[in-house]
């Protein structure tokens, strides 16, 4: 499955196309809107992220991620609480620091995610680092989310939620064996009463997937990078996504076409 992830999003939406249905609604969803949160890029420090993240509250986005910069643990955690001071209490923000730190380091960034009450704290370790995974997961309160960067989907989760290695699990067409991958991902974390959660796939045809995936499985969000501007490119459309909330196509299939133009104007050579 996880070879051929493209392929599976192909026949998928082929196969919702031929149905007449949303590839959503094929797949079983029920949600017509997902909520959707924005994850920066890594900015210049702890201004720059408070400033961003107030950008995105007055845009109507439901939640912001933090992807610190990593090279120093004191800046990392004055970033965590720059931005928790910019927004208020009740503004849900979450942290992926993508696997910067020692264990004793990712400890201690992560208490500071439970004292400004972030929803979760997102690879603080490399995913296969099971061991510490699973001790960091023990020691904190605040929900631990991994596994998007693992292999083989959903079949490399077995022992992730077998002996509680993370809180909950990530990921995404691109990423976890195309749809086929991603709904059993799901399924798998489901019935470990584990969260799941999408992963952003950065490409908007991709993220278009993704979205129809969150709308199907128990996904709470739908994830855009931030700026938008500079994602927004690879549909005709583009993402039916305003005022921080996704709306679902009800086209069949994927609910939009290919940028072709954008396409061939950059493609460098055919094959």
């Amino acid at each position: 499955i996880y070879a051929y992830g493209p392929i599976d999003c192909c026949l998928w939406i082929l196969g919702s196309e031929a149905a007449g249905q949303p590839l959503w609604r094929y797949l079983g969803g029920g949600r017509k809107t997902l909520p959707s949160y924005a994850s920066s890029l890594v900015l210049s420090g702890p201004d720059a992220y408070a400033a961003e993240a107030l950008e995105v509250k007055a845009s109507g986005f439901a939640a912001y991620k933090i992807h610190p910069p990593g090279a120093s643990l004191a800046e990392d955690i004055a970033i965590h609480e720059a931005v928790r001071d910019a927004v208020g209490p009740d503004f849900a923000l979450m942290s992926d620091p993508v696997q910067p730190y020692s264990y004793d380091e990712a400890l201690r960034l992560g208490r500071v995610c439970e004292r400004l009450g972030y929803l979760w704290y997102e690879e603080p370790l490399p995913d296969e680092s099971f061991t510490a995974l699973r001790a960091l997961t023990d020691a904190l309160d605040i929900c631990v989310i991994g596994t998007e960067v693992l292999a083989k989907h959903p079949y490399s989760l077995a022992e992730v939620c077998a002996s509680r290695v993370v809180d909950g699990l990530r990921g995404d067409v691109s990423w976890t064996g195309g749809v086929t991958g991603s709904l059993k991902t799901a399924q798998l974390a489901e019935s470990f009463h584990m969260p799941f959660e999408v992963h952003t796939a950065i490409m908007a045809p991709l993220e278009l997937m993704n979205m129809h995936v969150g709308a199907a499985t128990i996904s709470r969000y739908f994830e855009v990078l931030w700026p938008r501007e500079a994602f927004s490119f690879g549909l005709t459309n583009g993402l039916p996504l305003s005022n921080g909330i996704a709306t679902l196509p009800e086209t069949p299939g994927l609910g939009d076409t290919l940028d072709w133009d954008m396409i061939d104007n950059a493609t460098l050579a055919e094959l």
